[in-house]
């Protein structure tokens, strides 16, 4: 698949939504659903759009050291959509950041598992949840980076309702203005926010040529297909300009549980019922 040019995701969503899950993607959806029903909530939908961006990123790009999370060489992942994070949280899990059995202490009292990632929590970069702020503070740290001689990525993570605010536009001019090619921008494009459509509540496409036209080099994948993500990603980083870069993956909101898919009801969930247990257990296996 050629990614220098916009896909047509956006109108087509056939691609996206047929992807299939490997058993990897199908437990670790197991774990974000582990975690909700022991904490008795959860931003379900976002953070199931989230799993297969995540897991490329932690599997194959990101340079980080479970046993070592604050070494200063490290590559820095950002969740700037911080309700997503019961998809990182997962995958920390996964990949040795802190124990399995913390997940179900998530919303617990003392536990260090919130409703939105903290720093206390082993390998979270940054506190995240007020919408707008994660491509910031990305900037900041790709710019020190820089001016410090270390040779480390910054990877910011954000929803496609989140980019409604100006400050994701005003780290963009800057990101620009510094030449931060140390920096890649993702969007977590699945076309829902809490309310409904991005379409109704506020339309920003052309998306890829907003981006490009704030000086980011831009490409575009299925969110949901690793391999799609694994070249994407390979060629953001061989990618040898002086711009930023943009990833936007497609996607689908609830990924996974076909209740779920495209549903603004499964947003968040404070109570899930039998009924709606089962409908899990039944896409996901036990």
């Amino acid at each position: 698949m050629n990614h220098q040019t916009a896909l047509k995701y956006a109108t087509d969503l056939d691609l996206v939504q047929q992807a299939t899950l490997d058993d990897r993607s199908r437990h670790l959806r197991r774990l974000i659903f582990r975690a909700i029903e022991n904490g008795g909530r959860g931003h379900i939908g976002p953070a199931l759009s989230l799993v297969e961006i995540i897991r490329v990123l932690y599997d194959d790009f990101l340079r980080v050291d479970p046993a070592k999370p604050k070494q200063l060489e490290r590559d820095r992942f950002i969740l700037s959509k911080g309700h997503g994070c019961l998809a990182l949280y997962a995958v920390l899990a996964d990949r040795g950041f802190f124990d399995v059995s913390e997940l179900d202490r998530f919303c617990h009292f003392e536990s260090f598992l919130g409703g939105h990632p903290e720093t206390v929590v082993p390998g979270v970069e940054a506190c995240t949840g007020a919408l707008g702020h994660g491509l910031s503070i990305g900037l900041g740290m790709a710019l020190a980076a820089r001016m410090t001689g270390r040779d480390s990525k910054v990877y910011v993570l954000m929803g496609d309702g989140e980019i409604n605010e100006g400050s994701v536009w005003e780290a963009a001019a800057c990101a620009d203005k510094h030449r931060l090619s140390n920096l890649t921008a993702i969007i977590d494009y699945n076309k829902i926010q809490s309310a409904g459509s991005v379409f109704e509540i506020q339309n920003m496409e052309p998306l890829a040529d907003k981006w490009t036209a704030f000086g980011f080099r831009v490409f575009e994948c299925n969110g949901h297909d690793v391999e799609d993500l694994r070249q994407v990603f390979r060629e953001a980083a061989a990618y040898a300009g002086d711009r930023p870069r943009a990833v936007i993956c497609h996607t689908v909101k609830g990924k996974g549980i076909p209740a779920a898919e495209n549903n603004p009801d499964w947003h968040h969930k404070s109570d899930l019922k039998p009924a709606e247990l089962q409908i899990v257990r039944s896409a996901l296996g036990s």
